[in-house]
């Protein structure tokens, strides 16, 4: 199957603007035979902690575009949103994967970023969601999740991609590019990490996308600090081979 990430730039909490600078390039990554297409973290508004401004009901327009652009593409297409969902005092940080045929998936973020505040104005989820898509198995993370491992990834070992979309500043990037290659090589499975550039609430972002493979292997990858289209082909059966013929997991603890 063809994956495809969207390295793309946020305009500051407003979607609308966002929604209009993504349609054409969604359509774009669709044109390449991909099947699955991920934005970013936050992929409609950038990582702000003003949650009364911009969060969304469950199904509010953020997940709306993500359900219509899976649906007049005939792909997957997942990127996170905050969600505001009743019985909970503030909204969550939910990464959500629409289908074609519009079923949406949703990931909650478990692992909430206190160094900027995350934790004060998003709650936190608890499940792993693992689905799948079209025969690959697909987890599904957040950002600051990455550096939660082995105990939180290994809990998603029944996985062929691990899908992770981040709003990850530049000032960190060696972090992100080590992490993403370690849980793949870790986890001997196919890893998605897509970035977002430009600047916001004066951060900036470098991208650095990456799509690798089970041995870690670079399948594809984004100029730091540009606008980007990844795609690469995912195949379950060489996990399965890998796994088979270096079985690492097995001599786990626990």
């Amino acid at each position: 199957m063809k994956i495809a990430a969207i390295q793309h730039d946020i305009v500051w909490e407003s979607p609308d603007d966002n929604f209009r600078a993504l349609t054409p390039r969604i359509e774009e990554a669709a044109a390449t035979g991909a099947r699955l297409i991920a934005l970013t973290e936050m992929y409609s508004n950038g990582f702000s902690m003003r949650t009364d401004v911009i969060a969304e009901p469950v199904d509010g327009p953020s997940t709306r575009f993500l359900v219509e652009q899976a649906a007049r593409t005939g792909t997957w297409v997942c990127g996170s949103l905050p969600e505001q969902a009743m019985g909970l005092d503030r909204p969550q940080n939910c990464l959500v994967l629409a289908s074609p045929d519009g079923v949406v998936h949703r990931y909650a973020k478990r692992h909430r970023f206190s160094y900027a505040g995350e934790d004060a104005h998003y709650a936190a989820g608890s499940d792993l969601v693992t689905v799948d898509v079209e025969g690959v198995r697909v987890s599904l993370f957040i950002c600051f999740d990455l550096r939660f491992a082995p105990d939180f990834w290994r809990r998603a070992v029944a996985t062929d991609l691990y899908v992770v979309v981040a709003n990850w500043p530049a000032s960190r990037r060696e972090h992100w590019l080590t992490l993403l290659r370690a849980r793949a090589i870790e986890n001997q499975a196919y890893v998605l990490g897509v970035n977002r550039v430009g600047r916001g609430d004066g951060l900036d972002y470098s991208g650095d996308s990456r799509i690798l493979g089970p041995s870690g292997e670079e399948l594809a990858s984004a100029p730091a600090e540009e606008t980007a289209l990844l795609v690469a082909d995912v195949e379950p059966a060489l996990v399965a081979e890998v796994r088979k013929r270096f079985p690492f997991r097995l001599d786990r603890d626990g």
